[in-house]
């Protein structure tokens, strides 16, 4: 592993990542870890909503905590729940889930293991 410190100025948002209604900064934990985590910024993209489609990821491990803003999310055996900000979630692997609506500031940080993993949209 290495070290990495990175500070907000020098990594910008990008459009680049799962879902087309999100913008995403890389942390840089997964060059840090060779591959074995990703952690990184996720906001609302300006204009979008979420499309609201079930989905499931095929991980080890995925947090997610609130930094900014609301979203309904529901969780397969679990119901809809209201993220708001300081909403911590631990999303156990392979659960069902999808994203109903959020704000237009919504934005969490997100740490998933491994760094790379299959999305399966249902």
């Amino acid at each position: 592993m290495k070290f990495s410190i990175q500070h907000a100025k020098d990594k910008a948002f990008a459009h680049d990542g799962l879902r087309e209604y999100f913008d995403y900064r890389d942390l840089g934990i997964f060059d840090a870890t060779d591959g074995k985590a990703v952690m990184h910024v996720i906001r609302a993209s300006k204009g979008s909503n979420a499309t609201g489609e079930w989905h499931r990821h095929e991980l080890n491990f995925q947090f997610v905590y609130v930094l900014k803003g609301w979203a309904i999310f529901e969780y397969e055996g679990h119901g809809q729940h209201k993220l708001v900000e300081g909403t911590c979630v631990h999303q156990p692997p392979h659960i069902r889930h999808r994203e109903i609506e959020h704000s237009d500031d919504f934005e969490v940080l997100e740490i998933v293991l491994p760094g790379e993993f299959k999305t399966i949209t249902m």
